[in-house]
């Protein structure tokens, strides 16, 4: 840490806990330059990083938001200001410029996507957060630095420019072998269109497997996820762990048999290619997929998982793997060397660190 009054970076944001995994791994990558850190965002300080000192509160109605979204820019006294929440993209890049801070804007989903996929964004009710999504990723290609977490993301001129993608963060991972009774696991955030209740009945129709989900899940799926998990037929199987911080999360998975990732091919996930594809096979957990385009080919190339087209499909290979271990052997053998061979051990969030240290020098 730098000792300064004022810290060097002040990563804010109105929607992300601060246990949140990229927010951790940013930070991670900062420290080790030694910059300080200053977190505003939800949830608990503890669940923060390390190292960083760390504002939490609870997440609120949407007016408390908004009123957050107009004060949080003028809270922070950091050299950069950093936000990971389009939203606040207009009012942050407003008072960085009064106060001639510099500012990075970091997009890291496809938010005109993401949007396609939330209920209460269609129709009228759902314009003002689409003109804002629009009006900020215009606003994001001026900031000093735009971050965005996949190539395709816009905006596809800016400033400058740095792609971030979700790879593992390989302190917070946690890999040991298999150990116990055949036990699966999801790492990230849950809701129906993420696969939660694909997953819950693909274990439902195994047996012998138990399944750890570890992730906030959507207001909207949980009634129907207590009532289904507590059924005769999955009662005691699946295990609800909520948000974690990420090495606390990772530490869940040590000593599961396979991990899940049945995501469903909405407007936002088609393009996408999850972190925790990256991190199952860095942990040498086996995957079992969906047959989203860009899952499918890393798990095609790396060999460490099997793709699915239905929970029928997947609960049979859970079935054929708790009956017969050596598969899975392998496909553990084939996901830890292929992470070895094509996972840089300079992750981009090292590059996203010199870059904002390039931004305090200027």
């Amino acid at each position: 840490m730098s000792g300064r009054t004022a810290p060097d970076v002040g990563i804010i944001t109105t929607g992300h806990d601060v246990a949140d995994a990229r927010l951790h791994k940013i930070t991670a990558a900062l420290q080790h330059r030694d910059l300080s850190v200053e977190l505003w965002g939800l949830g608990e300080p503890e669940g923060g990083p390390a190292g960083a000192v760390v504002h939490a509160g609870p997440r609120g109605n949407l007016v408390q938001r908004l009123a957050r979204t107009a004060v949080l820019p003028w809270r922070t006294n950091a050299k950069v200001v950093m936000t990971v929440d389009p939203d606040m993209i207009p009012i942050t890049r407003l008072v960085t410029t009064l106060r001639r801070r510099k500012m990075v804007a970091d997009i890291h989903e496809d938010y005109t996507r993401l949007l396609a996929d939330r209920a209460w964004a269609k129709g009228p009710a759902g314009l003002p957060a689409r003109l804002i999504v629009r009006a900020s990723s215009k606003l994001a290609a001026g900031a000093d630095l735009t971050v965005v977490a996949d190539s395709h993301l816009a905006p596809h001129e800016a400033k400058q420019r740095l792609v971030v993608q979700n790879f593992p963060y390989v302190p917070f991972l946690a890999p040991t072998p298999p150990t116990g009774t055949p036990r699966a696991v999801y790492v990230g955030d849950l809701r129906a269109s993420r696969g939660l209740f694909d997953m819950v009945e693909t274990v439902a129709a195994a047996p012998d497997w138990s399944l750890d989900l570890v992730g906030p899940v959507a207001p909207s799926d949980r009634d129907e996820l207590e009532v289904r998990i507590n059924r005769a037929d999955l009662a005691g199987r699946v295990r609800l762990h909520g948000r974690q911080p990420p090495a606390d999360a990772w530490r869940l998975t040590q000593g599961a048999w396979a991990s899940l990732a049945m995501l469903q091919p909405t407007p936002a996930f088609v393009e996408a290619m999850p972190s925790k594809i990256y991190e199952y096979l860095a942990s040498g957990l086996p995957v079992l997929s969906t047959r989203l385009p860009r899952q499918t080919r890393v798990i095609e190339e790396s060999g460490g998982g099997v793709l699915v087209d239905s929970v029928a499909e997947a609960s049979e290979t859970l079935r054929r793997w708790s009956a017969d271990p050596g598969e899975l052997e392998k496909l553990r053998d084939h996901a830890i060397e292929w992470a070895a061979a094509n996972l840089p051990t300079t992750t981009p969030y090292d590059e996203l660190a010199d870059a904002i240290l390039n931004l305090l020098r200027a």
